[in-house]
């Protein structure tokens, strides 16, 4: 009962926080907030349209990093809804191999998946640690020693496109744009690096001795803070959310949805962005949003961000701006 009090108090915290952006991006006049654009409709005109009004052109060899989804897993993106938009970019779509034992494990199971689930068919797809991993600095922190470990592949492109699937996380207790620049953007080696919070590299025993939530946590903000700050100002974020499962897409028994589509947010700020997915789960509606909230609040979910803000990734203040 406490328990659910507590979540009860969290969620009306949170809605009035939001309602109160929502009014403020009604207004004329620039609040000085970072801005999170917001249209409903899914589809594939309405991500070329949301992508247009950051205002911040893909230029160079763009890659667009996704989940290609464990197979079995059924929630990931579908490749015909971000056709248009990758072929549009000239992107390329990129991802690494897992730290955990699936049929995205090795390089060659892992582009065998990249056809399965239709996105080779729509553009050049590029695992990233195929030839192995390589470090870049953080922005700080107190875990991983200063860097992370990237496939040596992502070097080669100029531009990113950080396109995400927003949903829910066994561990993370969700994920969004912050964790697909964190253990998305990790190599293999990476992500045993981030999962055991710089105490690790050997994926076989990752699992026998895992740190600390927050430590887990606060070792994904640093992790993205390395991508932030390799890239600057030549990427975005987009998140799509739809197929709000509790469970990530790196699940191959995933939970159905409980809860309905929301819509496609994006912003140049990864920070505000997931801030500003969480909380229209926590402000919606819809009563399916319970699993997911309670998934959030029971990872401690929003540690993450909270730890991105304070190394200087971006920030939580932000102005909900809605498209039609």
């Amino acid at each position: 009962m406490k328990k659910t009090l507590m979540m009860m108090l969290a969620v009306l915290a949170i809605a009035a926080a939001c309602n109160a952006q929502e009014c403020a991006s009604a207004t004329a006049g620039n609040t000085g907030k970072a801005k999170v654009y917001m249209i409903t409709n899914i589809t594939s005109e309405n991500l070329i349209k949301i992508y247009k009004a950051l205002g911040r052109e893909a230029k160079g060899k763009v890659g667009v990093k996704i989940s290609s989804g464990e197979p079995g897993g059924h929630n990931f993106l579908d490749a015909n809804l971000i056709k248009d938009f990758v072929q549009m970019v000239h992107g390329t779509i990129i991802e690494d191999n897992t730290a955990y034992p699936g049929k995205r494990v090795d390089t060659d199971s892992h582009k065998q998946v990249m056809i399965d689930h239709g996105f080779a068919a729509i553009a050049p797809t590029d695992i990233l640690d195929a030839d192995g991993s390589e470090k870049w600095p953080t922005m700080g922190g107190t875990h991983l020693q200063g860097y992370d470990y990237v496939g040596t592949h992502l070097k080669n492109y100029d531009f990113m496109v950080v396109l995400s699937h927003f949903k829910g996380h066994a561990m993370g207790g969700f994920g969004g744009a912050l964790k697909n620049l964190s253990i998305g953007c990790a190599s293999q080696m990476g992500k045993v690096w981030i999962h055991s919070a710089g105490k690790n590299l050997d994926m076989n025993t990752l699992w026998q001795n895992l740190p600390p939530q927050n430590d887990f946590l606060e070792s994904m903000a640093e992790s993205a803070s390395a991508i932030i700050k390799h890239y600057g100002d030549k990427i975005i974020y987009i998140s799509v959310m739809n197929n709000l499962s509790v469970d990530c897409d790196c699940d191959s028994h995933p939970d159905d949805p409980k809860m309905g589509n929301v819509g496609i947010l994006a912003s140049l700020d990864p920070v505000a962005l997931d801030q500003a997915c969480v909380d229209q789960v926590f402000i919606s509606t819809d009563k399916g949003n319970r699993d997911l909230v309670e998934r959030i609040v029971s990872r401690h979910g929003t540690h993450t961000i909270y730890d991105a803000q304070l190394l200087g990734a971006g920030s939580r203040d932000y102005e909900l701006v809605l498209l039609h």
